[in-house]
């Protein structure tokens, strides 16, 4: 498969696989198979996340010759993702993926990968989350929840701002505004930091939130904030960079475990393959998108980092939160970000 480097080539390759996802599972198929399990999600079908897990989910199916069926539910169709975490928890749903932020509401040391101004790049990223970084999270997940998380993080990218009022070039700009963040208790606490009004929004209600002047803005990579449409109900989108994010793919542990031992490890590796792949889709399109958003009538800007950064050592953010995270996580965090607090 030609791997998608633009938001066309993403519409394109989407194309084939939507019926599929939108029915569920991939169609043709001439007996049941032996184990079905359900994956969902809360991003669009043409987001390179779905396209990925559609590649995925057929390889799934050919390599176990029939008998394994990954049901894919895209856009929230399970519900938002408090509800969705839930779900999979309880096992009536069975893969999910979800940001590591959101995700510290059950297990709180999987934001720390979501720390502000951490990553200075990819390079450093993925060092770190393929690395000691991930692996303590993931032993975390393990070991405090009914939940598994697979080897390799999904990318879902570096996290800009945009709101309805006006262009934001430093922390100054942000004083007082009523932003969406995620549930998240890191992110409420990194933006009450940088003096906005956050509020906690679940995904599947910002459009509508930000279409009603619930909130005047929200933050998001560019590729969610393309596929999702947000520059329908947006005007300004200021680069701050203020974070990165990724989604582990997570499975309920007994689900899984209903596996045969082979299956278990085939599953394994096309899910891992899939998020390698949709690594490098989402930076791509991540980086093609300014020129796409500045046609949509989006006004972009260059946001001062260091500012940003300086403002959160001043408020005691990396500080209040070293003590909440311990000095065993911090110290791991430190040896890819450096000196935060």
């Amino acid at each position: 498969m030609k791997q998608p480097t633009s938001r066309r080539d993403f519409i394109r390759s989407a194309g084939a696989a939507s019926l599929a996802l939108a029915a569920g599972s991939w169609p043709g198929r001439a007996h049941a198979a032996e184990f079905t399990l359900k994956y969902a999600n809360n991003l669009a079908l043409t987001h390179p996340m779905n396209i990925r897990a559609a590649e995925m989910a057929k390889a799934i199916s050919e390599q176990s010759r029939g008998r394994v069926e990954i049901q894919i539910y895209p856009n929230n169709q399970l519900g938002g993702d408090t509800d969705m975490l839930a779900q999979v928890r309880s096992g009536a749903i069975d893969m999910f993926t979800l940001s590591s932020l959101t995700l510290g509401t059950l297990v709180p040391v999987t934001q720390i990968s979501g720390m502000g101004f951490a990553f200075k790049d990819y390079d450093t990223v993925w060092a770190a989350l393929d690395g000691d970084l991930g692996a303590h999270m993931r032993q975390e997940v393990q070991a405090k929840s009914t939940l598994f998380a697979f080897e390799k993080i999904w990318d879902n990218g570096y996290r800009q701002i945009t709101n309805s009022a006006k262009p934001i070039a430093s922390p100054d700009d942000l004083k007082g505004m009523k932003l969406r963040v995620p549930p998240s208790p890191l992110w409420t606490s990194m933006f009450k930091a940088l003096g906005v009004s956050p509020t906690s929004i679940n995904f599947a209600e910002v459009y509508s939130a930000l279409q009603t002047g619930i909130v005047q803005g929200q933050e998001n990579p560019l590729a969610i904030i393309y596929t999702s449409k947000l520059y329908e109900v947006q005007k300004y989108c200021s680069m701050t960079n203020h974070m990165w994010d990724g989604f582990w793919m997570l499975g309920n542990k007994k689900s899984f475990e209903k596996l045969p031992k082979d299956l278990q490890e085939l599953i394994r590796t096309n899910v891992n393959a899939a998020g390698v792949k949709q690594r490098e889709d989402v930076r791509k399109l991540n980086e093609s998108l300014a020129g796409e958003l500045k046609a949509k009538g989006i006004q972009l800007n260059e946001a001062d980092h260091q500012a940003f950064h300086a403002k959160l050592k001043q408020a005691g953010f990396y500080e209040e939160w070293r003590k909440k995270f311990g000095d065993q996580a911090w110290a791991i965090l430190e040896k890819y970000s450096g000196k935060l607090a």
